[in-house]
């Protein structure tokens, strides 16, 4: 749909023998990533920079849905924050994890999938 203010970027790979899915969309105020492996949303994310005066950046992680202790989910949110800001991007970040486990390699591969196939 031509003038359409979403666009949307989709990718499917496998990462430790699970078929994992990723939708990229981009928003006027933020970014929306999408990542699963059980067809479902998962747990979801809220990632922001902080504006202040602070010569070193500080971020905001936050679960709004799901799991509230898994420090990889929170992890996989801080590394993609910090690369959209690194961008010269000041949209936020929602992040929905679907994953059938929440290991270094599945997270380092949804973060590295998520970095190539990136819209910001």
């Amino acid at each position: 749909m031509e003038g359409f203010p979403v666009s949307v970027k989709k990718v499917s790979f496998d990462i430790q023998g699970n078929k994992t899915s990723v939708v990229i969309s981009t928003y006027d105020d933020c970014f929306l990533v999408i990542a699963t492996q059980i067809g479902g949303m998962g747990t979801i994310l809220h990632a922001r920079k902080e504006e202040g005066l602070s010569i070193h950046p500080t971020y905001n992680v936050s679960v709004v849905f799901g799991k509230r202790d898994e420090p990889m989910l929170m992890a996989s949110a801080r590394e993609l924050i910090e690369h959209i800001s690194s961008s010269d991007s000041s949209k936020s970040l929602v992040l929905s994890l679907g994953l059938k486990e929440h290991s270094v390699e599945t997270v380092r591969g949804i973060v590295s999938a998520v970095i190539e196939n990136r819209v910001w």
